[in-house]
């Protein structure tokens, strides 16, 4: 029996349906982006420090008066530099903080997790909030990085600026030699100091770039493990990378082609009242997703079609509302909407409602 039968089989009946865990967020997370995983994450090291203004002396001219303000303008943008390095070199002492509190958290919560533990225990609960607090601070320096970006922006445009205005003033007639001289030496530290705005500019959006996909995978990791919260038990972390840039799945076909025709993933039976089906429902889609990565569902809601038309009626919005149910346990799970489709049949042979979820 190969490893996808063996999750059909597992998955055909599911007598199980919904615990419910504080929030809808806090559910097992089967789509994302990103490829930064529990290697933690990874920053930029450099460090921005300007080469110093070389000090020049009075020449009594008029070019020599420029240099001076042109120097001057040099100074201004290696301080903006220096001030600009201290803050990024901040922020990323502060995401490198967030996260390691973050993963020292998420250790300790998947070490209980993996040898069993009561279902929602309160103290992984406690250690699961305290972790999306450590994750936020990520966030948080992403959006300063975003501020600092445009700081650093505006420092490019002034070097950029002096790297036309030197010249030009090389033209200026009237200049003794000693301009000339300051000038060729200021030009030379102004553009190793527009190099250096090149490599920060560079290297924080870098940052930026590493830190979202960190975040967005994390996210998803996180709330991966609320499931398992709930349950008491280990299940895996999240499925956000398996799903990233794959095609999208065929468009779906309706109930009619699929019940009774085609074989199911999952079968879930509401033949009794709180029938938690989201860890098995989560293993059978993961299990599915690691098979066909770019994989829809379609959820089929089969209501029982013998009996009183009052019944089959009944029967038959209860089945929706099921399988709704359902769909929302997908989509918090991540699924997107595009990968899930709904329907509904009636079944005379069925004797209670059944969610059927097929592939495609």
């Amino acid at each position: 029996m190969t490893g996808l039968s063996r999750v059909l089989a597992f998955g055909m009946l599911l007598a199980l349906c919904a615990c419910s865990f504080s929030d809808e967020a806090m559910m097992p997370s089967l789509f994302g982006s990103g490829s930064v995983g529990d290697s933690g994450l990874a920053l930029g090291t450099s460090t921005f420090v300007p080469p110093g203004v070389t000090p020049g002396r009075s020449t009594g001219t008029a070019v020599g008066d420029r240099v001076d303000e042109l120097r001057d303008q040099l100074k201004t943008l290696q301080s903006q530099i220096i001030d600009e390095n201290n803050k990024l070199q901040t922020l990323r002492q502060t995401s490198r903080q967030g996260a390691a509190a973050y993963h020292e958290l998420k250790g300790r919560m998947n070490a209980r997790l993996t040898v069993g533990t009561t279902p929602g225990n309160p103290e992984l609960v406690k250690d699961w909030r305290q972790a999306q607090k450590e994750l936020s601070q990520v966030d948080s320096s992403i959006n300063s990085m975003n501020a600092l970006s445009n700081e650093v922006d505006g420092s490019a445009t002034l070097g950029a600026y002096l790297l036309q205005a030197i010249p030009a003033t090389l033209r200026i007639s009237g200049a003794v030699d000693e301009d000339h001289r300051q000038l060729a030496v200021l030009e030379d530290e102004t553009n190793q100091t527009v190099v250096l705005v090149d490599r920060l500019q560079s290297e924080l959006s870098e940052d930026v770039a590493r830190q979202s996909a960190y975040l967005s995978t994390e996210r998803a990791n996180l709330t991966a493990t609320s499931v398992a919260i709930k349950n008491g038990e280990y299940v895996g972390v999240s499925l956000a990378n398996r799903a990233y840039g794959v095609p999208p799945p065929p468009p779906p076909q309706g109930a009619a082609p699929l019940v009774g025709r085609v074989r199911p993933l999952v079968v879930i039976r509401f033949d009794r009242q709180n029938v938690d089906y989201e860890p098995a429902l989560f293993s059978a889609v993961s299990a599915a997703l690691e098979r066909k990565p770019n994989a829809g569902f379609d959820l089929v809601a089969v209501a029982p079609g013998s009996g009183p038309a009052g019944e089959v009626n009944l029967a038959a919005q209860t089945t929706r509302q099921n399988a709704e149910k359902v769909l929302r346990s997908l989509t918090n799970m991540g699924l997107p909407a595009d990968r899930v489709s709904l329907s509904s049949v009636t079944n005379p042979s069925a004797t209670v409602g059944e969610v059927h979820v097929y592939v495609r």
